[in-house]
């Protein structure tokens, strides 16, 4: 298996180790290549599937329930690291939910681990395990960990670990972050790493709630729980205030802003969307169950530490109207049901939107890939729900967020890795993005900034046809074209990096995979982008391009529109244009290179943003 040859590393909260996803069956000792090591504990071992793991704490100070040792307490990781390169698990589920086989996307792939969470990620700690993982000889990297929005690339340590590890020749895949869907909201952004979005899957979740008035109303949750039908009195939050907490938060059933004796064993409605928060608290609080109500969430949802549904306004109002019009409101909550969902794959509401406020000519994020409702492993000493005091530890989990969609991303560049050794990151990247399958600007109203290039195809991937390729050289010229000194660029790369005196370079002479243009609404524009494919597919043969706009007012051409190969390796230039107006915020367009076998696919997106 070339696959097992690959090394995955994983920076996160940790591993557990004993998962079934990590067993070692059917694996030789690591490859040769492998210089990490393994931090054994009382409790903590390798094997050849988790060939290292580490454990960072630079400030040194532990709290009592800190681990020393990479094993994970929180879960996160162990998700994370079973997503990407899990073994196959038959029989998995969580509480029968998701029930199949559980595998990652490269089973054989080996997986080394760096534990900088606590649950928090210090900045010393991250930039410790990326230069560990470059030393160890890791193969790809995984970071399904966040940073700001409006971050400079070398204020982030995720970015400055990643562009230290694509100097050495190592692609990191980062999560886009979960603050969508407003746009600009990207936590991880930088040139030299692929920042993956969130899609649905074809599984979702409901969750019937009955009323003393015997009407039902179907609403979403992840509830393992079983009332078995059984009536418990309703409450409003904002009626069960305690006394310092006020009415007008504990609607919201913010925490510690009930009175536990008012919500004591009662299901509480409460005001607002804010699920997870308002789950939390009336658990602690004693109350026997959870209402929320709202619009914007309702394409994915927490599991919550005892029995909830999210109602939709309509059904949360009527529910409302009925708990004010009778004495004495009952209702109960039913165990979830899992159905198909027909309008998968879709960028999830809270996947982090474009465009990349540092660099708005290099869209982002590149890619989307399934992040909701995903079942993996999970560490056995973490609440499925994440809060303390409940008592459902299992070995697997069903989460999202694009931390999840991240590995899926990461463990499809490790396969693309696997059959092409000697391929840069870029090249990796670019033949992810490049047969990527773009999903529709209808459902996805935000279009490129949600999807990026589109939805991973892993096995398209292995064999691109072209590649954009592009190495360190090509991103300091970019960080020169956006203002960086040669001081800071030295006090990153650590060498003698320069940047030329004068500089007439843009963002868009970076040999980007994609093509992104901000511009004003209605006033003429006119950009030129500057391209290199280098031929990867067949040793003779002939693209010619074809080019799809849906403006009228925008003109966008190739020069040349086609173009030869008489070898493999061999490079081609050729010059994108753009010219004209847009009446809309977002214009898409793609340019597609043919040779008849091969389709290689680069979005373009023109765009005007306030």
């Amino acid at each position: 298996m070339i696959e097992s040859n690959i090394i995955i590393g994983v920076i996160d909260t940790g591993i557990w180790p004993e998962s079934h996803s990590f067993d070692d069956k059917g694996l030789g000792p690591p490859p040769s290549k492998w210089k990490g090591s393994c931090q054994i504990s009382a409790n903590f071992t390798c094997n050849n599937k988790i060939v290292g793991a580490k454990y960072y704490k630079t400030n040194g100070t532990f709290r009592p329930e800190d681990l020393k040792s990479p094993r994970d307490s929180d879960g996160h990781g162990t998700h994370v690291a079973s997503t990407a390169a899990g073994m196959p698990v038959g029989m998995a589920s969580m509480l029968g939910f998701g029930l199949g086989t559980a595998r990652g996307a490269v089973p054989s792939a080996r997986i080394a681990v760096y534990k900088v969470c606590w649950p928090r990620c210090a900045d010393a700690d991250i930039l410790a395990a990326f230069d560990d993982a470059i030393a160890d000889g890791v193969d790809i990297l995984s970071v399904s960990l966040g940073g700001s929005a409006n971050e400079q690339y070398f204020d982030n340590s995720v970015a400055i670990g990643a562009f230290h590890a694509m100097r050495n020749g190592i692609l990191t895949v980062t999560s886009a972050g979960n603050k969508g869907p407003s746009p600009a909201t990207l936590s991880n952004f930088s040139p030299w790493s692929i920042s993956v979005a969130a899609s649905t899957m074809d599984r979702k979740f409901v969750t019937k709630v009955e009323l003393g008035d015997n009407k039902t109303y179907e609403g979403v949750s992840i509830n393992t729980f079983d009332l078995k039908g059984d009536m418990y009195p309703l409450t409003y939050g904002g009626d069960a205030a305690n006394t310092s907490g006020g009415s007008s938060l504990a609607r919201f059933c913010f925490p510690n802003t009930l009175d536990p004796n008012l919500v004591k064993g009662k299901i509480v409605l409460c005001d607002g969307d804010f699920s997870r928060i308002a789950a939390t608290s009336t658990f602690l609080a004693g109350a026997v169950g959870v209402l929320t109500q709202g619009e914007t969430r309702r394409d994915s949802t927490s599991i919550f530490p005892l029995p909830g549904s999210y109602l939709n306004s309509h059904d949360g109002a009527n529910t409302s109207i009925y708990l004010n019009s009778t004495r004495n409101p009952t209702a109960t909550i039913f165990r979830s049901e899992e159905v198909k969902n027909t309008l998968a794959p879709a960028v999830v509401s809270f996947s982090s939107r474009g465009p990349n406020r540092l660099t708005p000519d290099i869209l982002k994020p590149d890619l989307v890939a399934p992040g909701v409702y995903v079942l993996a492993s999970w560490s056995e000493i973490s609440p499925i729900s994440r809060v303390e005091g409940d008592n459902r530890t299992l070995p697997f989990n069903i989460i999202s967020g694009t931390s999840m969609s991240c590995p899926h991303v990461s463990g499809a560049a490790a396969y693309v890795k696997s059959f092409h050794p000697t391929w840069s990151p870029a090249a990796i990247k670019s033949a992810l993005m490049t047969t990527a399958k773009p999903l529709s600007s209808k459902i996805n109203h935000e279009a490129e900034f949600a999807y990026g290039a589109g939805q991973i195809d892993p096995i398209k991937a292995v064999n691109p046809g072209l590649v954009y390729d592009a190495g360190e050289s090509d991103y300091i010229n970019l960080l020169c074209a956006q203002g960086y000194t040669t001081w800071l660029l030295r006090r990153v790369t650590g060498d003698n990096s320069s940047c030329p005196e004068t500089t007439n370079a843009t963002a868009r002479d970076l040999n980007y995979p994609s093509f992104a243009l901000q511009t004003q609404l209605a006033k003429s524009t006119n950009a030129t982008f500057k391209r290199t494919v280098t031929n990867v597919g067949s040793s003779v043969s002939t693209y010619k391009a074809t080019l799809t706009v849906s403006s009228q007012g925008l003109k966008i051409q190739v020069n040349p529109s086609v173009l030869s190969f008489t070898s493999l390796g061999q490079k081609q230039t050729f010059e994108l244009s753009i010219e004209g107006t847009i009446e809309e915020p977002i214009v898409s367009a793609s340019l597609v290179w043919n040779d008849g076998n091969f389709q290689v696919r680069s979005p373009i997106i023109v765009y005007h943003i306030e």
